[in-house]
């Protein structure tokens, strides 16, 4: 069987950075003007370093019709060849929705994805359903990513996930916890909110789709060089020069990895980097899962058999394990082509449904 990059699927949205299209100006009291708006779009937006920008028209946004106006204006200039832009529109069927829409389609060859807020609170999964068929007459390439805000959207998480159109769900921490009256913390909200993330995780991986995870709020002083990406490196700028907002957004973002999110939204430009190595497999954990998996290879393991490495006993759910950390960085477009060419081979190796098992994302065999 020969493999393509197409059992890969498409890249995650990995670190989505709040971008507000036009801000409020504390020191001035006022709101942006539209060529205030557009400089600092300029300055910020087409140099970020993260893997989406994520240009918010809903809660975070008081200025909405400017706001659509400066996008019409910034966005088909906005170089995107790393870069996914991604839409969060109002409610289904709310007055902004419509205006919203009319904007999507004035910008439908700019555009990835369209964030769908308070999705199915009103109208179920239907709202799903109409945005997809709406969506394929103006440009069928564009992805939803429903928010889950409120308990009905959880209820309903398998009806929401079950489109085509859907490829990784959000979840809206702060809107869900109002809704539940949970008092989360910014410290501990992994922890309070646990039981109700590890169901959208549960009902996420039997669909195949991924979980984008929760909005820290914990803006402090330092911001970590994009040059460390070594585990060791990252601990000791934490403890050197780290404050404790930073470290406690590493933590959040170590745990969510950790769980397998796919990505996470972050509201400051320091988040962008920490949130981007906790998320992403370092150098060293993909030139260890490659000796692994070159070793079960060797000793012809992969299917069954147990080989020792490293001082440890491995057998085929750890060489999974090590396949999973070589797709994942390719999916956040942190693997080489080296060794994306010999994950591909290794899959080859595979049948199709323990690659299914091992990776859900892709296209289906």
């Amino acid at each position: 069987m020969t493999i393509s990059t197409a059992v890969l699927g498409d890249y995650w949205p990995g670190i989505q950075l709040y971008y507000p299209p036009v801000k409020y100006a504390p020191s001035l009291g006022i709101y942006e003007d539209l060529p205030a708006a557009s400089q600092r779009f300029q300055k910020h937006a087409r140099q970020t370093r993260a893997h989406t920008l994520l240009f918010d028209l809903e809660d975070g946004c008081r200025q909405k019709a400017l706001s659509r106006d400066l996008l019409r204006q910034e966005l088909p200039g906005l170089e995107r060849d790393d870069l996914t832009v991604a839409v969060r529109i109002n409610p289904f069927r709310t007055e902004e929705y419509e205006k919203d829409l009319q904007m999507v389609r004035d910008l439908a060859d700019h555009i990835d994805v369209v964030m769908l807020a308070k999705a199915g609170e009103a109208y179920g999964a239907a709202e799903i359903r109409d945005l997809s068929a709406w969506l394929a007459g103006v440009n069928g390439r564009i992805a939803i990513q429903p928010i889950i805000e409120h308990p009905k959207s959880l209820k309903i998480a398998p009806d929401l996930m079950a489109y085509s159109t859907v490829k990784h769900v959000v979840f809206g921490i702060h809107d869900f916890s109002k809704a539940m009256g949970i008092q989360i913390t910014p410290r501990n909200w992994t922890e309070e909110l646990k039981f109700f993330l590890n169901q959208i995780i549960f009902e996420a991986r039997i669909a195949g789709k991924g979980v984008i995870g929760g909005v820290e709020v914990l803006i402090g002083e330092a911001t970590m060089p994009d040059t460390f990406l070594e585990p060791h490196d990252i601990r000791r700028w934490l403890d050197l020069h780290g404050d404790e907002e930073s470290r406690v957004v590493f933590r959040h973002a170590c745990e969510e990895a950790a769980m397998g999110l796919t990505g996470k939204q972050v509201i400051h430009p320091s988040h962008i980097h920490l949130c981007k190595v906790a998320y992403t497999p370092s150098p060293t954990a993909v030139k260890r899962s490659v000796a692994i998996l070159k070793a079960a290879v060797e000793a012809d393991a992969l299917l069954g058999g147990a080989i020792k490495f490293e001082g440890e006993m491995l057998d085929p759910p750890m060489f999974g394990k090590a396949l999973q950390v070589l797709l994942r960085a390719h999916a956040l477009r942190a693997l080489g082509e080296e060794d994306t060419r010999f994950a591909l081979t290794v899959l080859e190796l595979l049948p199709a449904q323990v690659i299914r098992e091992n990776w859900p994302y892709g296209a289906i065999l």
